[in-house]
């Protein structure tokens, strides 16, 4: 076959309003290239009224001369900087450094950290969880809508999505449900996967909220995935811990029954509104009754119980005055501060456990050898126990000789 050279390609006008003279030849250029001349029986004389036309190659759809602006590389003070000046953007570039699992993001993000701690400790930390579909998100752009109407208050939503278990994605959808609390100057909303962290709480929550109280949130609002016993975490990372619920979930044993019901300071029933008003009123009587069951916490504060509508924005004043009389409680018995020194020594041994864990699974002679004794334990040639306890005597000895 004859090769031919593809004259009838053209610039369509509305390009032309993009490319300079000059480039637009050197496109013409680069598209006038030499394509094989196919002989198409179709061309024949005999069939009348058929042609196939040479195909045109197509312009491309992004611009080849479009110049990419890369973001410049921060400093450990560019961040340090940004963060007490209230950079929104360098604050979410920080909080992206602390989420990473690369070994020099997180080298960094410490040092971030740790000078970021002197500027740190002065905001309400609150916690907030309850069971799927419970309100979660509709119920926090409702408080924080109501927290800013103070003029010298800011503040900061980590809501925490669950990664799935298959796939390890998250949707991190929760902020849609926050529109009016999304497009307030006033407010840093910051989606996280829990990356399979217990409790739904992502393992870098704690260090985040270190981050957004030196950059000057003084609220901070800690949405969780759901309940159980595991919500300890978000427990030793909040000074309130506020548990959603809804009517017609269970009655006084179950209230019972749930280990969450002992660690939340305040109770509240959402979607009381409408014909569900009663059906509300008897689900909050009932937790009273299961909460007198259960001895007086540390705080020494009695846990309330109180109706309210997220949707509506019913009851939000009677919400919040229940966590304002809190605060003064535990203000004037001391037990804030105590309770803040029991977190920090608490995640102080979270992350010893955290990097054991680690460097442990990440040792390559560990990797290997927890392969072969995997096969020994799935053809019976040894036991679970007796593996895991080989594994750890290497490593131990090797710890030992170096």
């Amino acid at each position: 076959m004859a090769s031919t050279k593809i004259s009838q390609h053209t610039v369509n006008e509305g390009d032309e309003r993009f490319f300079t003279p000059k480039e637009l030849e050197e496109i013409r250029q680069h598209h006038n290239v030499e394509t094989p001349n196919i002989d198409h029986p179709e061309n024949d004389e005999q069939y009348t009224g058929l042609q196939v036309n040479a195909g045109i190659e197509q312009m491309p759809i992004v611009n080849p001369y479009l110049k990419r602006r890369h973001r410049p590389k921060l400093t450990v003070s560019d961040y340090v900087e940004g963060i007490l000046k209230g950079n929104t953007t360098v604050l979410g570039q920080a909080v992206t450094l602390v989420e990473s699992l690369n070994h020099d993001h997180q080298a960094i993000a410490q040092e971030v950290i740790e000078k970021c701690l002197p500027h740190t400790g002065k905001s309400r930390r609150i916690g907030i969880t309850g069971v799927p579909g419970a309100g979660k998100s509709t119920s926090i752009d409702v408080f924080g809508q109501h927290v800013l109407r103070d003029e010298n208050a800011k503040l900061a939503v980590l809501a925490i999505d669950p990664s799935s278990e298959r796939s390890n994605g998250s949707i991190l959808g929760d902020k849609t449900r926050m529109e009016k609390l999304s497009v307030h100057p006033r407010a840093f909303i910051r989606p996280s996967p829990s990356a399979g962290s217990l409790g739904g709480v992502a393992r870098k929550t704690r260090e985040t909220i270190v981050l957004c109280e030196a950059a000057g949130y003084n609220n901070i609002f800690v949405e969780t995935v759901g309940v159980g016993q595991s919500e300890t975490a978000v427990h030793s990372m909040v000074d309130f811990f506020l548990l959603i619920q809804l009517a017609g979930t269970g009655d006084e044993l179950q209230g019972i029954k749930r280990g969450i019901m002992e660690m939340a300071d305040g109770i509240v029933i959402n979607k009381a509104d409408g014909d569900n008003v009663e059906r509300a009123e008897l689900a909050a009587a009932q937790f009273r009754n299961a909460l007198h069951l259960f001895p007086l916490p540390p705080s020494k504060w009695t846990p309330e119980v109180i109706t309210y509508s997220g949707y509506y924005e019913l009851n939000i004043d009677k919400v919040w005055n229940m966590i304002d009389r809190y605060f003064e409680h535990v203000d004037n018995n001391g037990y804030f501060l105590r309770k803040r020194s029991q977190q920090e020594k608490y995640w102080m041994f979270e992350t010893i456990n955290e990097q054991l864990k680690s460097r442990f699974y990440t040792d390559p002679e560990v990797e290997r050898l927890l392969e072969l004794k995997q096969d020994m334990v799935l053809h019976n040639q040894q036991s679970s126990f007796v593996a895991a306890t080989d594994v750890l005597n290497f490593y131990y000895d090797k710890l030992t000789n170096k």
